[in-house]
């Protein structure tokens, strides 16, 4: 399994943290088999955990101008007309995507273009399933304008267990559709606004698979 390179450095330095535990109550405890065993189980599960939240898996590049992909992995939480008052400051469709610990945490670009508008807001850590985190939380908003003029805007959202949002946008850089946004550690939040007229292929409760599930279409009409 390949380790993603937010989560090298962790992975690393809790290997040796672990080692070191394991050590300290072979010290205390000698030779009692039952609390070592203990031991080893749990820091053997939580160091599995660990690698298995900064997987990192191979996956089928997609490009399609007219199509916007899940930035995320996790499910559709909300599906709703709102007003964006950050950036457009209109109606909008909110997608919501919620990540739970067992999501891969890598997020993508939903569609290519040019990043007209980047801002990192600090904020609080409400439970990130709550509507209020979208405007309150620790969040990045990313708005991304393709060939065609054509803008969405993507927030990435702190939960009430993630600590800290990693964000590979700024503005004027141009992207390619699916390459990698950033990273949220443990449990978060995507918000995707789109255009009024886009036609919408999830439902709430669907799963998505990050840079391969089409959340939207652009309407060419």
């Amino acid at each position: 399994m390949k380790i993603h390179k937010e989560g090298i450095s962790i992975v690393v330095i809790l290997f040796f943290v672990l080692i070191g535990i394991n050590l300290v109550v072979y010290y205390l405890v000698g030779s009692n088999t039952f609390y070592n065993w203990i031991t080893v189980i749990l820091t053997i599960l939580l160091y599995g955990f660990v690698g298995f939240f900064f997987r990192n898996p191979r996956r089928k590049i997609i490009v399609d101008e007219n199509k916007i992909f899940a930035p995320a992995d996790g499910e559709i939480v909300a599906i709703e007309q709102t007003n964006e008052s950050e950036y457009f400051k209109d109606q909008r469709i909110l997608v919501s995507i919620f990540m739970s610990v067992w999501n891969i945490h890598i997020n993508w670009f939903p569609i290519g273009g040019i990043i007209k508008y980047f801002k990192y807001h600090p904020g609080k850590y409400y439970v990130a399933r709550l509507p209020k985190s979208s405007t309150e939380n620790e969040r990045t908003s990313v708005v991304i304008e393709d060939d065609k003029k054509r803008q969405i805007l993507v927030r990435q959202i702190a939960g009430i267990v993630a600590r800290r949002i990693i964000s590979y946008a700024h503005k004027d850089l141009k992207v390619k559709q699916n390459a990698e946004m950033g990273f949220i550690r443990f449990g978060s939040r995507l918000d995707v606004f789109l255009p009024l007229n886009a036609k919408i292929k999830v439902n709430l409760g669907d799963k998505t698979q990050g840079s391969q599930t089409v959340i939207a279409e652009f309407n060419e009409s």
